[in-house]
């Protein structure tokens, strides 16, 4: 069996953009050298990888082989990039929950943009589980990771915040010094949303109480939605303040909990070299 680089190359991005199309824009060659290079691939391995006739998603072969796939590009990628002239340049991937998105990668681009001018941040926004996830299959080269325990050899602290409560700016609640879970409970408290939901469950622990919620979501602009209604408060970090509507406050609770936001490369296998420019610019 011969795999090709280009080939493994397609297919993640076949994967990764949902069509054969995506694919061709994201790597710059036309779609019948994507389709040639997949089909390829499944001569090699013996099966199809991916499904054809709607979505590209893969199938239970290449659901198998897209996390190896993912690792040997990644390892290509730092590869070339030891050999390249020592001034950082080429694309890196980054991953981070929202509220870092929103209230801490904006400064550190605008940092990146003077100190490494040449290189292409590519965020990747997920939740606080996905990115060790991501970083140790090499879907992305490195991540802004909370509360690792520890923190990985190499990774450097970015920075800091800690929870708060999220409520009406016209809630009697709003213009309390702090406010406590039972506080929130009253009003219903709406879970999750941008990866906070851990953060949630241990205040709960701290405070000697059963986990507990009226409403649970994932997105951080549908809990905000449902607030803005008057369906219920919420708790978030105090990173997500920018992505806070005009109507909306954010209150200290009593009992703090705070977040170390650590920036690393992966653990288990070697780093990108722009993943350790990153670390090493801030």
């Amino acid at each position: 069996m011969t795999v090709s680089v280009p080939q493994l190359r397609a297919f993640v991005a076949t994967v990764d953009a949902g069509s054969f199309t995506g694919a061709a824009a994201s790597l710059g060659v036309g779609q019948s050298a994507v389709s040639h290079a997949v089909a390829g691939l499944e001569r090699e391995v013996g099966g199809s990888v991916v499904r054809r006739g709607g979505a590209a998603a893969t199938t239970p072969l290449g659901d198998r082989l897209l996390a190896h796939a993912r690792s040997v590009l990644a390892s290509v990628d730092a590869l070339e990039a030891v050999v390249r002239p020592a001034t950082a340049r080429g694309t890196v991937r980054l991953a981070a929950v929202p509220t870092v998105c929103q209230g801490l990668l904006p400064r550190l681009r605008e940092l990146w943009a003077v100190t490494l001018p040449d290189v292409d941040v590519q965020v990747y926004e997920g939740d606080d589980d996905e990115m060790p996830e991501w970083l140790e299959a090499g879907t992305v080269d490195a991540a802004v990771l909370v509360d690792p325990t520890p923190v990985p050899d190499g990774g450097v602290v970015v920075a800091q915040d800690e929870m708060a409560a999220v409520v009406r700016r016209d809630h009697p609640l709003a213009d309390l010094p702090a406010l406590t879970l039972d506080d929130l409970h009253e009003d219903g408290l709406v879970a999750g949303g941008g990866g906070c939901e851990y953060q949630i469950q241990k205040l709960h622990e701290l405070d000697g109480q059963p986990f507990r919620y009226a409403h649970r979501v994932r997105e951080m602009s549908t809990m905000f939605g449902m607030i803005e209604r008057g369906e219920g408060v919420s708790i978030v970090p105090t990173l997500g303040r920018v992505m806070l509507p005009p109507d909306l406050v954010m209150v200290p609770m009593a009992r703090r909990l705070e977040r170390t936001l650590v920036l690393s490369g992966p653990s288990s296998r070697a780093w990108h070299p722009l993943a350790r420019a990153l670390v090493d610019a801030v």
